[in-house]
Formats: structure tokens, C-alpha cells, sequence
């Protein structure tokens, strides 16, 4: 449970920014699911409501998606199902459940970098851009390896550059946090995989395509060679050697289902 001395609707986001920097106790405010679980004394409330940040806007180049659109939002648009093959949906569906994500946020989800994260491991291998008030557009990639800060997250911005994605999890039960979790696109002949929950901030490798994908011995080959660029830990939900092993597994699952 945390404490909150004052709230604050703001109107701008130079408002929410001079806020955000002026006293490290205060916070932007997203659907308050993580943060309600935290003890902390807060001293304002930033709440952006206001700025029409909760809202999905395409165009023939992609998509820009405000860091107070829903989960639920993001899972169920049907433009985006279509042009990820359902890749969104399966990355989002086993979070909690749908109440729980009628509340969460895209900011809420992303900004942290959680390590656990199903939402930045999907991100990841849609190799988008997220847009912040201070620094401007960041590649997702060089965004997952910064710390987070007292900037503010306002939108992610995803292309339409025919990429093919599927998305993969391996989970102890249907709304647990991932033991691993696994994201594959390939775009120009070539695969960008993605581990998140290993239990590190998701981590983005591209490589070639296996040489002969049919040939056992060439698989596991190659397979071991992307693995060993990820680095695997233990916790309470899987050790890194069993992740390690599972890793294998899922990459394999995304591969076959991208038929490429």
C-alpha cells in the first residue's frame, strides 16, 4: 500500500514533466496496478487522463499507441490482430485477466522495463520506436537497456514494414508470471528473437535463418548458438539451466510457426 499526499490532473505534458522532475516522490500515474503494490510515500499523483493519450491512431505507416491505452485496448484491436497474426493477443491474453487489463496500461507496462514483462518482449520483436517527452524517439532496443528515469514514456510507435510475428510463453499457470517468455519475428529473410523473464529485461538477438532447418543436427546446432547469447538465472519459478533448456523449445515452437 502505498500513500499519496496530493493529485494532480495536468494539462499538458510540460506540466506533467515539470512535475515529474521537480521532487523524485512524485509519479505518473498508469492504471496504479503494480504501483498499489509497492509501500511507498508518495507526494503527487501525476495523472494524464487529460492529454487523449488513451488512444490507438494508425495510418498507412503503423501505428502510434498512447501510454494510457489499456491492455485490453491494445489485445483486442483488430487492425493490429490482422497485421501481427494474432501476435498481440498472444502475448497479452494470459496477464491476470480481462479486468485486470481493462485497467493496466501501455505505459505502466513498458516504461519500467519489468523483466517479466510479456508486453516489452512482444514490443521487442516488432522493433518499434517508443516516443518520450524529454529524449524524443528511441529505439526499442537501446529503450530496454536505459534505466528508467524521471522522463515520460508518451507513446510507442510500431511500423507496418511486413514484418511476421509470433509470440511463445512458458508459464507454471495461465495468468503467472512467465517462467520465459519468447517473441520471434523475421523480416527480410532474417529472425529477430526475443527471451524476456529469464528472468532479465527482455534482450533482442538477430540471426540468420538455420541452414537446413530439416536436419536434426543443423538445428540443434544453430539453436545452440542463440542461446548462448542470452544470459539465464534462477528464482523461485525456474532454474537457468531448465530455462536455458526451454528456450530451445520455444524458440523451435516459433520458428515452425512462422514457416519460414
Amino acid at each position: 500500500m502505498y500513500t499519496m499526499k496530493n493529485y494532480v490532473q495536468v494539462q499538458s505534458l510540460e506540466e506533467a514533466y515539470e512535475l515529474r522532475t521537480k521532487n523524485k516522490n512524485n509519479v505518473i500515474l498508469g492504471g496504479n496496478l503494480w504501483l498499489k503494490m509497492t509501500t511507498r510515500d508518495l507526494s503527487t499523483g501525476i495523472d494524464l487522463c487529460n492529454l487523449g493519450l488513451d488512444r490507438i491512431e494508425e495510418d498507412e505507416s503503423g501505428y502510434a499507441i498512447g501510454c494510457m491505452c489499456s491492455l485490453r485496448d491494445l489485445e483486442t484491436n483488430v487492425s493490429m490482430e490482422t497485421e501481427f497474426g494474432g501476435a498481440v493477443k498472444d502475448a497479452l491474453r494470459h496477464i491476470v485477466g480481462v479486468q485486470f487489463r481493462n485497467t493496466a496500461t501501455v505505459g505502466g507496462s513498458v516504461f519500467p522495463r519489468f523483466g517479466f514483462s510479456d508486453v516489452l518482449t512482444l514490443l521487442a520483436a516488432l522493433d518499434c520506436e517508443v516516443e518520450l517527452f524529454n529524449k524524443g524517439r528511441v529505439s526499442i532496443k537501446d529503450f530496454i537497456l536505459d534505466s528508467p528515469d524521471h522522463d515520460i514514456l508518451v507513446k510507442v510507435m510500431i511500423k507496418k514494414d511486413k514484418r511476421k510475428v509470433v509470440y511463445e510463453t512458458l508459464r507454471m499457470t495461465e495468468t503467472d508470471f512467465g517462467v520465459l517468455n519468447c517473441a520471434v519475428s523475421v523480416k527480410d529473410g532474417k529472425y529477430t528473437i526475443v527471451l524476456g523473464a529469464a528472468p532479465r529485461k527482455a534482450k533482442m538477438v538477430e540471426v540468420d535463418p538455420c541452414s537446413n532447418w530439416e536436419d536434426k543436427e543443423a538445428k540443434d546446432a544453430w539453436l545452440e548458438e542463440v542461446v548462448n547469447q542470452y544470459i539465464f538465472g534462477t528464482n523461485m519459478r525456474g532454474s537457468k539451466e531448465y530455462r536455458r533448456a526451454m528456450a530451445k523449445v520455444l524458440i523451435t515452437r516459433a520458428v515452425d510457426r512462422l514457416g519460414v
